[in-house]
């Protein structure tokens, strides 16, 4: 048996191994990402008078006028987790979640990245998992793939007894 045989081999294995974890990690990330935007949301609405001082004083958020901000902002922080957190709509919360995260920064960058630098490590590492939870799904512990499981069988077959 040659080097990139027992190579092949360990490559098959280790991803037989690990892709039982896919759904666990996929739902890992969501817990991660929803508890933290959960949170601050929680937060501005339960002292609505503050939140709305921190978007006219602290946070710079580009064209929209604060209240404006602090509505849309508090909006996003609250329903876009929800969607993520059970995986229903799992990509498009994903996709408005990262806008959340984004616009964050970008109305608050100065004390982000000079500050608190942390800070922005933090909203870097929840883009990364968005990201990942946009491009590849919520997983199969997730309401989509309760919706969708049965009309992906339906597809292939209609797709393999077409071509015939």
């Amino acid at each position: 048996m040659t080097f990139i045989d027992r190579l092949t081999g360990l490559i098959g294995l280790s991803a037989r191994v690990l892709n039982v974890f896919q759904p666990l990690a996929a739902l890992a990330g969501r817990l991660f990402v929803c508890e933290a935007f959960l949170r601050s949301g929680w937060l501005k609405i339960s002292d609505w008078e503050q939140t709305l001082g921190l978007f006219e004083n602290e946070y710079h958020v580009p064209v929209l006028p604060p209240h404006v901000a602090a509505v849309a902002g508090t909006f996003g922080e609250l329903f876009f987790p929800l969607l993520v957190l059970f995986g229903f709509c799992g990509r498009i919360g994903a996709v408005g979640l990262s806008f959340v995260n984004v616009m964050a920064v970008v109305s608050y960058s100065d004390v982000l990245l000079n500050q608190y630098p942390a800070g922005g490590f933090q909203h870097l590492g929840w883009g990364i998992v968005l990201l990942a939870l946009a491009v590849y799904g919520p997983g199969q512990i997730s309401v989509d793939h309760l919706l969708t499981r049965g009309r992906r069988a339906d597809a292939v077959t209609t797709a393999s007894t077409a071509a015939y």
